[in-house]
């Protein structure tokens, strides 16, 4: 699978990604779709790439203007692509890669500033993304006025409100969903 940033300073520059998929990157127009609606908050941004597959969500929010991303992922393979798609994009120095399991909790985190945008992407099928959105807002390290963006199956079912979280906004994209969640935020 062709996998290309599709904006800001490093545009059009191909991501290296894996010969099999064990992970799901995000549709060239989907990604579009998606930075288009974060424009406005992207710039100088602190930004979580959660189940960071080969960073390519991360990294485009470097290319369009982030101060720095942070990736998690557990999947050593999926590191390595990060750490050479960060490097291919000469983003290395505005990024920190952590290995390990989401859901074993984010408190090493805390010493990182908090995020302004998260976005989740687990694997389908596991119904992840209500559970780590709980563990996003117990540990805070999202910022006051800081999104959740979740990625997920049209058949996984989220609750309108995580917490202290509120899903203020629902995208549809063929059988896939993207959620988006803020500080008591409610769906519009």
């Amino acid at each position: 699978m062709d996998i290309r940033i599709i904006g800001g300073i490093a545009r059009g520059r191909k991501l290296k990604s894996p010969s099999s998929f064990s992970t799901r990157p995000l549709l060239g127009r989907v990604k579009k779709s998606l930075f288009d609606i974060l424009s406005p908050y992207i710039k100088d941004s602190y930004f979580l790439d959660l189940y960071g597959g080969v960073g390519s969500v991360g990294v485009e929010a470097l290319s369009r203007g982030a101060r720095k991303a942070v990736f998690v992922e557990n999947d050593s393979d999926c590191i390595s692509l990060i750490k050479e798609n960060l490097a291919k994009c000469g983003f290395e120095d505005k990024a920190e890669i952590y290995q390990g399991d989401v859901l074993g909790g984010l408190a090493f985190l805390l010493s990182e500033e908090k995020f302004d945008l998260v976005f989740v992407g687990p694997p389908y099928n596991l119904n992840l993304l209500e559970k780590t959105i709980k563990i996003i807002d117990e540990t805070k390290i999202l910022k006051g006025k800081g999104l959740v963006i979740g990625q997920h199956h049209f058949k996984e079912v989220i609750p309108q409100k995580i917490g202290n979280l509120g899903m203020f906004r629902q995208k549809k994209y063929g059988d896939m969903r993207l959620s988006f969640f803020k500080i008591g935020g409610k769906l519009e």
